[in-house]
């Protein structure tokens, strides 16, 4: 691989960050097999977070830091990520539908309500500059990364909410954690679950099925956005939505729980390295 080209395409599509996604993929695939050679590159690294997102959550790390790596100025990493990324959660909730695992009461005003938050967290994230991107990538990432580790066996469950409290407790986990998720987006998931067991007091498994489902809404909501405004880079989104889905359904399907202590660490170490890169090319 490269890195030196790499670097230049970077370099190129970060001075040209208003340009159309249609030179950015220009930019990106001129040079042919060169370039594709980063798509090669790139798809693996999705494979390996859908993979983990299934498992043990956190993938999008991965994604996100992957997209910025190679080239993809902020708003176009995060659009192009919200793309491939949603096929996994669309797998995944229909699951959780199909044998029940979800807890309605609390699901629909959060899915509505992350859905408002994470327009408008996308809406925000369109308006920051590629650099001050990257450093909020550099920054958060290790410390979101780290919450992500924490065992869910530690999250204590509380008694279950009455009624209205269910309503306002669930629609504020999905307004804030979606304006989150629109904005930034890695780790989402653990935290919507956080946020059904200790705050709304539902159990674990259906927490689980919750966030999933809530989760979804704000990939929606954001993708929306980012497709709108022609921030989705879909000669460089497609195939690697094609991988995650491919990650997804074999993570899910060995749903080796036992070895989530081995997955953790290798998604950190794999993260540490992108970050690694990233900082190289920025500094």
């Amino acid at each position: 691989m490269q890195w030196e080209v790499i670097h230049w395409q970077g370099s190129a599509l970060q001075d040209r960050i208003f340009i159309s996604t249609y030179e950015i993929m220009e930019t990106l695939f001129s040079a042919g097999s060169l370039n594709l050679n980063i798509l090669f590159a790139l798809c693996p690294l999705i494979f390996l977070a859908g993979f983990i997102d299934s498992i043990a959550g956190g993938g999008g790390l991965i994604s996100l830091v992957s997209y910025s790596v190679f080239g993809l100025p902020g708003a176009y990493a995060l659009g192009t990520n919200k793309f491939s990324s949603i096929s996994g959660s669309v797998v995944a909730s229909a699951n959780y539908i199909r044998t029940g695992n979800y807890h309605l009461k609390s699901l629909v005003p959060a899915f509505l309500a992350a859905l408002a938050g994470s327009t408008i967290g996308s809406r925000c994230a369109l308006l920051i500059d590629e650099k001050v991107f990257s450093i909020i990538l550099l920054a958060a990432t290790p410390v979101i990364g780290t919450l992500v580790m924490i065992q869910k066996e530690h999250m204590e469950k509380q008694a279950e909410r009455g009624t209205v409290a269910t309503i306002i407790l669930s629609a504020a986990v999905g307004l804030l954690i979606g304006f989150y998720d629109g904005f930034y987006g890695p780790g989402a998931g653990t935290f919507y679950q956080l946020g059904f067991i200790m705050l709304v007091g539902i159990s674990a498994r259906k927490a689980c099925g919750n966030a999933r489902m809530v989760n979804l809404a704000s990939n929606l909501g954001a993708l929306v956005t980012f497709m709108m405004e022609k921030r989705v880079v879909y000669l460089v989104a497609v195939p690697c939505a094609v991988f995650s889905i491919l990650g997804n359904f074999i993570g899910s399907k060995l749903a080796i729980r036992k070895d989530i202590k081995i997955i953790k660490p290798m998604m950190m170490t794999v993260v540490g390295l992108l970050l690694v890169k990233l900082s190289t090319d920025l500094f």
